[in-house]
Protein backbone atom coordinates (compact mmCIF):
# COMPACT_ATOMS: atom_id res chain seq x y z
CA UNK A 1 0.00 0.00 0.00
CA UNK A 2 2.84 2.35 0.83
CA UNK A 3 4.37 1.54 -2.54
CA UNK A 4 1.12 2.46 -4.33
CA UNK A 5 0.87 5.78 -2.46
CA UNK A 6 4.51 6.60 -3.21
CA UNK A 7 4.02 5.74 -6.89
CA UNK A 8 0.83 7.76 -7.04
CA UNK A 9 2.54 10.73 -5.39
CA UNK A 10 5.50 10.48 -7.80
CA UNK A 11 3.21 10.29 -10.83
CA UNK A 12 1.14 13.27 -9.67
CA UNK A 13 4.21 15.33 -8.86
CA UNK A 14 5.77 14.43 -12.20
CA UNK A 15 2.65 15.51 -14.06
CA UNK A 16 2.56 18.80 -12.26
CA UNK A 17 6.20 19.45 -13.11
CA UNK A 18 5.60 18.73 -16.80
CA UNK A 19 2.87 21.39 -17.03
CA UNK A 20 4.24 24.63 -18.38
CA UNK A 21 2.89 27.92 -17.10
CA UNK A 22 1.32 30.14 -19.74
CA UNK A 23 3.84 32.36 -21.50
CA UNK A 24 4.10 35.89 -20.22
CA UNK A 25 4.82 38.93 -22.31
CA UNK A 26 7.25 41.33 -20.77
CA UNK A 27 7.36 45.02 -21.55
CA UNK A 28 9.42 45.68 -24.66
CA UNK A 29 9.28 42.10 -25.92
CA UNK A 30 6.12 42.28 -28.02
CA UNK A 31 6.33 40.77 -31.46
CA UNK A 32 5.93 43.00 -34.50
CA UNK A 33 2.31 41.95 -35.05
CA UNK A 34 1.21 43.06 -31.58
CA UNK A 35 3.15 46.33 -31.53
CA UNK A 36 1.34 49.35 -32.94
CA UNK A 37 3.22 50.97 -35.76
CA UNK A 38 3.51 54.73 -35.67
CA UNK A 39 3.11 56.53 -38.97
CA UNK A 40 5.12 59.58 -39.94
CA UNK A 41 3.07 62.59 -41.04
CA UNK A 42 4.63 64.68 -43.79
CA UNK A 43 3.01 68.01 -44.71
CA UNK A 44 4.42 68.87 -48.16
CA UNK A 45 5.65 72.43 -48.83
CA UNK A 46 2.82 73.00 -51.33
CA UNK A 47 0.32 72.39 -48.48
CA UNK A 48 2.09 74.02 -45.53
CA UNK A 49 0.61 77.40 -44.69
CA UNK A 50 -2.13 77.19 -47.34
CA UNK A 51 -4.90 76.28 -44.87
CA UNK A 52 -5.87 78.30 -41.80
CA UNK A 53 -8.56 76.29 -39.99
CA UNK A 54 -10.95 73.37 -40.20
CA UNK A 55 -14.66 73.40 -39.49
CA UNK A 56 -15.75 70.54 -37.28
CA UNK A 57 -19.37 69.72 -36.56
CA UNK A 58 -20.07 68.58 -33.01
CA UNK A 59 -23.28 66.58 -32.80
CA UNK A 60 -25.06 66.39 -29.44
CA UNK A 61 -26.78 63.02 -29.74
CA UNK A 62 -29.02 63.55 -26.71
CA UNK A 63 -30.49 66.79 -28.14
CA UNK A 64 -30.24 65.79 -31.81
CA UNK A 65 -28.47 69.11 -32.36
CA UNK A 66 -25.36 70.02 -34.32
CA UNK A 67 -23.08 73.05 -34.09
CA UNK A 68 -20.07 73.74 -36.32
CA UNK A 69 -16.89 75.26 -34.92
CA UNK A 70 -13.90 76.70 -36.78
CA UNK A 71 -10.67 75.54 -35.13
CA UNK A 72 -7.27 76.86 -36.27
CA UNK A 73 -4.81 74.25 -37.53
CA UNK A 74 -2.36 73.81 -34.67
CA UNK A 75 -4.90 75.30 -32.26
CA UNK A 76 -7.60 74.05 -29.96
CA UNK A 77 -11.10 74.96 -28.86
CA UNK A 78 -13.04 74.21 -25.69
CA UNK A 79 -16.49 73.22 -26.90
CA UNK A 80 -19.05 75.43 -25.11
CA UNK A 81 -21.38 73.79 -22.56
CA UNK A 82 -19.24 70.61 -22.50
CA UNK A 83 -16.05 69.37 -20.88
CA UNK A 84 -14.56 68.67 -24.32
CA UNK A 85 -11.52 70.27 -25.94
CA UNK A 86 -10.73 69.62 -29.61
CA UNK A 87 -7.18 70.22 -30.81
CA UNK A 88 -6.40 70.18 -34.54
CA UNK A 89 -2.86 68.87 -35.00
CA UNK A 90 -2.62 68.93 -38.79
CA UNK A 91 -4.63 69.04 -42.01
CA UNK A 92 -4.02 67.28 -45.32
CA UNK A 93 -6.22 68.19 -48.32
CA UNK A 94 -5.46 65.04 -50.32
CA UNK A 95 -4.77 62.50 -47.57
CA UNK A 96 -2.87 59.40 -48.61
CA UNK A 97 -1.04 56.73 -46.67
CA UNK A 98 2.01 55.22 -48.34
CA UNK A 99 3.50 52.56 -46.09
CA UNK A 100 4.46 54.24 -42.82
CA UNK A 101 4.06 57.76 -44.26
CA UNK A 102 0.90 59.87 -44.21
CA UNK A 103 0.99 62.84 -46.57
CA UNK A 104 -0.97 64.82 -49.16
CA UNK A 105 -0.53 64.19 -52.89
CA UNK A 106 -1.83 67.63 -53.84
CA UNK A 107 -3.35 70.80 -52.44
CA UNK A 108 -6.75 69.93 -53.97
CA UNK A 109 -9.54 68.86 -51.61
CA UNK A 110 -9.74 65.31 -52.98
CA UNK A 111 -9.61 63.52 -49.60
CA UNK A 112 -9.52 66.10 -46.78
CA UNK A 113 -8.36 64.78 -43.44
CA UNK A 114 -7.65 66.47 -40.11
CA UNK A 115 -5.67 64.84 -37.33
CA UNK A 116 -7.34 65.77 -34.06
CA UNK A 117 -7.01 65.14 -30.38
CA UNK A 118 -10.15 65.23 -28.25
CA UNK A 119 -9.95 65.58 -24.49
CA UNK A 120 -12.71 65.31 -21.91
CA UNK A 121 -12.16 66.70 -18.42
CA UNK A 122 -8.46 67.01 -19.25
CA UNK A 123 -7.97 63.37 -20.33
CA UNK A 124 -7.28 62.48 -23.97
CA UNK A 125 -10.12 60.25 -25.19
CA UNK A 126 -9.37 60.25 -28.92
CA UNK A 127 -6.37 60.86 -31.10
CA UNK A 128 -6.90 60.20 -34.79
CA UNK A 129 -8.20 61.38 -38.14
CA UNK A 130 -11.51 62.90 -39.22
CA UNK A 131 -12.35 62.71 -42.94
CA UNK A 132 -14.98 64.90 -44.59
CA UNK A 133 -15.66 62.53 -47.50
CA UNK A 134 -15.68 59.41 -45.33
CA UNK A 135 -17.01 60.50 -41.92
CA UNK A 136 -17.54 56.93 -40.69
CA UNK A 137 -13.98 55.79 -41.46
CA UNK A 138 -12.18 55.37 -38.14
CA UNK A 139 -15.00 57.39 -36.57
CA UNK A 140 -14.64 58.32 -32.93
CA UNK A 141 -17.46 56.84 -30.86
CA UNK A 142 -18.56 58.90 -27.86
CA UNK A 143 -21.75 58.09 -25.95
CA UNK A 144 -23.07 61.67 -26.20
CA UNK A 145 -21.19 63.49 -29.00
CA UNK A 146 -20.23 62.91 -32.61
CA UNK A 147 -17.53 64.75 -34.57
CA UNK A 148 -17.31 65.37 -38.31
CA UNK A 149 -14.90 67.32 -40.47
CA UNK A 150 -17.21 69.46 -42.62
CA UNK A 151 -15.03 72.10 -44.27
CA UNK A 152 -11.67 73.81 -44.35
CA UNK A 153 -10.72 77.47 -44.29
CA UNK A 154 -7.96 78.57 -46.72
CA UNK A 155 -5.23 80.90 -45.49
CA UNK A 156 -5.49 84.52 -46.53
CA UNK A 157 -3.55 85.27 -49.68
Amino acid sequence: MLFVLTLLCTVLTGCQQDQQPPPTVQSGSLNSHAAKKVATIVVPPFVAGKWKAVNIAVIDKSKAAQKTYSIPIGGELAIPETTLVVKVETFLPAFIMEGPTITSVSNDLTNPGAKVQISEKGAVIFKGWLFSLFPNTHAFMHPKYGFTLVDVVPADK
